[in-house]
């Protein structure tokens, strides 16, 4: 055991320096995970504590680019924790841009009945949706069975189990949405990269490549749903997809082809973000 908490974060965030953005953080989670408890109360409780030797090995994880939440194994979300495991993209907290969009959309209205989460990795933005939306049921579909497994243990872990379905479905195949009717919300946060970008090490090491890249320029998967959204969006519904940083124009005009109005929607860093998808019906 090494004994005091406070002069072992200093070591370990300073090592973290330039690895990670956000060393001292990254250190507090760490050792919380080592410690077995939560970072609030291992910060309170720091005095008391002493840290783990396991926590040396989770350090030089960190260290080689593993990503926190695939160490720990859980990632906040919305107001969730969820599981993550390297099957699954890790959620990220620009993608609740999606939500509090869903959130202004719906408004005083009445809140969608049912949602689709269009590659829904670790079901992170359908099982948020359940949470804000209390009448509503999901169904969550992707091509990797073992990220709808994670997606699965999340709605467990989440106490949703009742309310979601998951579906193994691929979108690049014919007939993938047969018989998964209409939906007053769809979202989707699918690949968007493109093929030639380089992604920092800490991603193109450890996050799953089928659910990041899309293409040459990045497109491919929103050629393909947006198409799709004429034949399983409610004519009063929405649909909110996440998008990249340079997409907006291109993902507009793929709307517009196909009779959609179209609005953009910036993450609080004032990035584009994610793009609406409605019919036009009053709102």
């Amino acid at each position: 055991m090494m004994t005091g908490l406070a002069p072992v974060l200093r070591e370990a965030t300073a090592a973290l320096e330039g690895i990670s953005p956000t060393p001292r953080l990254d250190a507090e989670l760490l050792l919380a995970h080592a410690l077995g408890i939560g970072r609030s109360a291992m910060l309170l409780q720091q005095p008391d504590l002493s840290a783990p030797d396991s926590y040396t090995g989770l350090l030089a994880r960190r260290m080689a680019d593993e990503p926190v939440a695939y160490i720990t194994g859980v990632q906040a979300f919305w107001d969730l924790e969820l599981c993550v495991t390297p099957d699954v993209l890790i959620p990220r907290a620009d993608s609740e841009t999606l939500l509090e969009a869903a959130i202004a959309w719906f408004g005083a209205k009445d809140g969608p009945m049912r949602i689709a989460d269009l590659g829904t990795g670790s079901g992170a933005l359908l099982l948020a949706a359940l949470s804000i939306f209390p009448d509503a049921t999901g169904i969550g579909i992707d091509s990797s069975a073992k990220a709808l497994a994670v997606a699965s243990d999340n709605a467990n872990r989440t106490g949703f189990a009742d309310r979601v379905q998951y579906e193994l479905r691929d979108w690049t195949k014919a007939g993938w949405a047969d018989g998964l009717g209409q939906f007053d919300l769809i979202l989707s946060n699918p690949p968007y990269i493109e093929d030639a970008f380089i992604l920092a090490p800490m991603v193109a090491a450890h996050e799953p490549p089928s659910a990041l890249f899309a293409g040459a320029d990045g497109l491919n998967d929103y050629r393909i749903l947006v198409p799709s959204l004429r034949h399983i969006l409610q004519m009063a519904g929405v649909a909110f997809f996440e998008i990249g940083y340079n997409q907006a124009q291109a993902v507009h005009q793929l709307g517009a082809e196909e009779g959609f109005l179209t609005e953009l929607h910036h993450d609080l860093a004032g990035n584009p973000r994610a793009i609406r998808f409605s019919l036009g019906i009053a709102e």
